[in-house]
């Protein structure tokens, strides 16, 4: 699909989508715990170095039959940075999670991201 010609400005982001892996249903709710606080641990310390901009859960009704569980913004100028970054998260490696990473499009200066500045 490429980039949208449009007539202004566009800045470019690594978008992060969190899937239930497919070994999630079979681990042990300890396992599960555990892999779920160094999930948490993996991705505050993304943000701490700047990798990722924003990254929360997502609820709600969705289409597929494992809807998105996770999402969150990067802007590294590479995809496959953030991908490398995200299949190191120890419950993705253990298969808890998947992850996919899209490049997001949107107006220039749209967004702003005001924990991360308060951190620099």
């Amino acid at each position: 699909m490429g980039v949208p010609q449009v007539n202004f400005a566009l800045d470019t982001y690594e978008c992060i989508v969190i899937y239930p892996g497919a070994a999630g249903r079979a681990l042990p709710a300890e396992t599960v715990q555990r892999l779920q606080a160094e999930h948490a641990e993996h991705m505050q310390a993304l943000q701490r170095r700047g990798i990722v901009l924003v990254a929360g859960s997502v609820d709600g009704p969705a289409r597929e039959p494992d809807p998105p569980i996770g999402f969150g913004l990067a802007r590294t100028g590479s995809v496959d940075d953030v991908r490398s970054v995200l299949e190191a998260d120890p419950a993705v490696q253990a298969g808890l999670y998947r992850v996919e990473v899209l490049t997001f499009l949107c107006p220039a200066g749209s967004l702003e991201f005001p924990l991360v500045k308060a951190g620099s």
